[in-house]
């Protein structure tokens, strides 16, 4: 039996609204839906839900995940983020009127340490950031990488238990997604 035959039943209310209507029980069908299905399939609905215009803008939404996450996933999904943004994004951010205390959260951060070669966001360092600075992070990386959507979509398909944190809408429209993509594997 594939994973799609054990939740297919499921799936079948959120294949027929093809928009992903939110329902009440979102959050326990994802759970059954995450506990068997390939995280290429979860990864493929979490962008769908972070690109559709039915829920926030992805900075927000990142931003909610950032918060419900420990500080290993914290520093995972940082490390991501400023992977996706790119030497002139982070510069700008650091740098720029819109950097303020995010430019100097990412200073530190960045900032190389003895020995090491590309700096990464450790833990401790991660739990130091706020919310409204990934938001703003992740606004000014989707901007000039799109494609930050489908990394943060890999990452966090890893981790469904925060993704639960994103509401009922933005779980249906996952749930949507995957039904749609019923021969993923």
């Amino acid at each position: 039996m594939g994973w799609m035959d054990q939740v297919s039943s499921l799936l079948q209310q959120y294949a027929a609204s093809g928009t992903g209507t939110a329902s009440s029980d979102a959050g326990d069908h994802f759970d059954k839906v995450a506990q068997v299905a390939p995280q290429g399939a979860i990864a493929d609905g979490l962008a769908a839900a972070f690109r559709s215009d039915k829920t926030a803008p992805f900075g927000q939404m990142l931003a909610q995940l950032f918060s419900q996450s420990n500080g290993t996933q914290q520093a995972g999904m940082l490390n991501q983020l400023i992977a996706a943004a790119g030497p002139s994004v982070l510069q700008q951010a650091m740098s720029g009127a819109s950097g303020g205390t995010l430019g100097g959260a990412l200073s530190a951060m960045l900032a190389p340490q003895p020995g090491a070669g590309q700096a990464n966001v450790t833990p401790a360092q991660a739990q130091q950031v706020l919310p409204q600075q990934v938001q703003q992070l992740a606004a000014q990386v989707e901007k000039s990488n799109p494609s930050v959507i489908d990394a943060m979509s890999q990452f966090y398909a890893q981790h469904p238990e925060v993704v639960k944190s994103l509401g009922a809408g933005a779980l249906s429209i996952a749930l949507a997604k995957i039904a749609q993509g019923q021969g993923r594997t």
